[in-house]
């Protein structure tokens, strides 16, 4: 079995993150969205790897397959977004698994109490994987004010580290 491998992400990987985000969203969740509709995508640095953030890659055989990122919302706590893997390296492949390990160990060394995240109801495999991490469903109402909600987040976890 190839071998995932985990980075942060650098300068160049723009192209790759959108490569991999947009045809999920688009072609296989049908949400109509673009990357300008994205302007995080447009500054990975400044939006996710400041504070206790940062936005990683899973690169299989040298190609960007997946990624997650964590935007430090302050308060010791951090949202979780961006957390998308392409279908040949969900699974027994591991890149999920592995890009939620590293999330979260990152956040661990960081002194970071809770994690936020907002999904949509679409996203069922999603939901059964973050409940199968120790991720629980919250309401909207208990979310932190700082916590960047989406349009289309309809279904809100949060996981106590």
């Amino acid at each position: 079995m190839p071998t995932v491998t985990i980075r942060p992400f650098a300068p160049g990987d723009a192209p790759a993150v959108i490569d991999v985000i947009l045809p999920i969203q688009r072609e296989e969740f049908g949400v109509a969205i673009t990357a300008a509709d994205q302007p995080d995508l447009a500054d990975i640095p400044g939006w996710y790897q400041t504070g206790a953030g940062q936005f990683w890659l899973a690169e299989l055989d040298g190609q960007a397959v997946g990624t997650i990122a964590l935007k430090d919302i302050g308060d010791d706590a951090v949202a979780l977004r961006k957390m998308f893997v392409k279908p040949a390296a969900r699974g027994p492949v591991g890149a999920a698994q592995a890009l939620l390990a590293t999330a979260l160990d990152h956040a661990r060394d960081g002194g970071v109490r809770a994690v936020w995240l907002g999904t949509t109801d679409k996203f069922k495999a999603a939901h059964r994987f973050y409940e199968k991490n120790g991720f629980s469903l919250v309401e909207i109402a208990d979310l932190p004010e700082a916590f960047p909600r989406m349009a289309v987040d309809t279904r809100f976890y949060r996981l106590e580290l």
